[in-house]
């Protein structure tokens, strides 16, 4: 069960230890159950993250892509079968024409990505070779991927693709005239309320926004230092990751898609069904559904389903647990702060 002095210990002694700086909350229905914050929103002017703090949130902005994509979906502008090669005119590139919204939802589409992350490549290395800054529409990011080698047939396989949620993005800014952005601020921002919510420039001076930074250790583990992450992703969020959001913005979200706020009742129920087989351990196993991961138990139960995002600087990850009906969020601004946390949390709820 969530006991506040214990958790608070919990995450001020991670804190300390330089391991976590960030914010969680946790709710059930319209209940606080725990909020909290720590470390530094700017470490260099040693100013406190609190609720009110804005983080990158990375690959959980897929979740607005997603909705997004349904939308369209539920308006008969958009099929989960349709081919996208064609909704996009990108023929003669490495992308398969028989690839559909379905697939890229999914990720089983079988295209490359620029940043391979089951082959552990990591995404700030896409930046050695090419200034980050020159990324500013989603258009420019085709160029990173659209030429690669697909690593599977369309449909035949799951694996992890960042760059199908950037094709899903086209198709949005296409269908509706509006810009990735533009589409996301007017049809989910605005109707949940959000309203701390925005994809924010980097290059911009923004308020209660946190800064990305991670220790820098030398041979023996000590910190000796902070890196700063502006030269490790684009300096504006696109369809596959880089929203700014509070964690109270992200809770309210997720219970709004929950309650069919923005979505119909059928693809209200298929967001929250898992669709896609993955990996699986002794444990449960874990799918992919439209944009979630579902961890479901040998019973066949699914225990939780989350949304997790991390990048130099940033993690975070929203985790439902549906038996109790509990949301948690976790917002980090730094890449491996927000891992530790989810799963001893993870624990504490589950034994409740």
């Amino acid at each position: 069960m969530i006991v506040q002095d214990e958790l608070d210990h919990y995450l001020q002694t991670l804190e300390k230890q330089h391991e976590f700086s960030g914010v969680v909350l946790i709710t059930q229905g319209d209940l606080h159950l725990y909020t909290g914050a720590f470390g530094y929103a700017s470490r260099a002017w040693k100013i406190p993250n609190n609720l009110a703090t804005r983080f990158d949130t990375a690959s959980i902005t897929k979740l607005f892509t997603v909705v997004a994509t349904l939308q369209l979906i539920d308006q008969k502008r958009l099929t989960f079968d349709t081919r996208v090669i064609d909704l996009l005119g990108l023929e003669g590139t490495a992308i398969s024409n028989e690839v559909t919204v379905y697939q890229l939802l999914t990720h089983t589409s079988g295209i490359g990505d620029d940043a391979e992350e089951e082959n552990n490549e990591r995404y700030e290395d896409v930046w050695k070779s090419k200034p980050n800054y020159s990324i500013a529409t989603t258009t420019d990011m085709l160029p990173q991927f659209i030429h690669k080698p697909a690593n599977f047939s369309p449909g035949q396989g799951c694996r992890y693709c960042n760059c199908s949620y950037i094709l899903l993005g086209l198709a949005i800014e296409k269908i509706s005239g509006l810009s990735y952005r533009d589409y996301v601020r007017k049809h989910i921002f605005a109707p949940v309320g959000m309203t701390h919510s925005d994809f924010l420039r980097m290059d911009r001076v923004n308020d209660h926004v946190a800064e990305g930074s991670d220790p820098i250790y030398d041979e023996d583990k000590t910190i000796i230092g902070w890196k700063r992450n502006i030269y490790s992703h684009p300096p504006i969020g696109s369809p596959d990751s880089g929203a700014y959001v509070t964690a109270g913005d992200l809770d309210r979200f997720l219970r709004a898609v929950q309650r069919g706020q923005l979505l119909s009742p059928e693809l209200t129920a298929a967001f929250f069904t898992p669709q896609a087989h993955w990996q699986s351990s002794d444990e449960w196993k874990t799918y992919f559904g439209y944009g979630l991961k579902f961890y479901v138990d040998p019973a066949g139960q699914t225990v939780c389903y989350q949304k997790e995002g991390s990048n130099a600087g940033v993690s975070g990850v929203i985790r439902h647990f549906p038996k109790e009906d509990i949301n948690l969020v976790i917002l980090s601004n730094m890449e491996d702060g927000a891992w530790e946390p989810l799963w001893a949390i993870h624990k504490m709820i589950t034994e409740i």
